[in-house]
């Protein structure tokens, strides 16, 4: 079962920001800067916690995972100002 996750973060590196904001783009839909929203099932929640870990230096970065639940049932309560907003559709993602 998929999951609705946010996932959002603040990188003191601009080399080490870059590698995480391509690695993002293997789990989500970028939202706008720093943050991404990702549906996403366990094995898949791990791999990602996993290329996090492995990009960001643990003392200086931080990255939250919010997780909002069950993605079919998720009623996102979103207000968008300035730009459009679009929760995750329920696509084939290519890593």
């Amino acid at each position: 079962m998929e999951r609705l996750y946010i996932v959002c973060y603040d990188v003191r590196d601009q080399r080490r920001w870059r590698k995480l904001y391509k690695a993002m783009h293997g789990y989500g839909e970028w939202l706008q800067l720093s943050v991404f929203q990702c549906r996403l099932d366990a094995v898949r929640k791990l791999r990602l916690e996993d290329a996090v870990s492995r990009i960001v230096k643990q003392d200086e970065d931080h990255v939250l995972i919010m997780d909002l639940g069950p993605a079919e049932s998720v009623q996102v309560k979103v207000k968008s100002i300035g730009g459009s907003f679009e929760p995750v559709r329920n696509d084939a993602v290519v890593v």
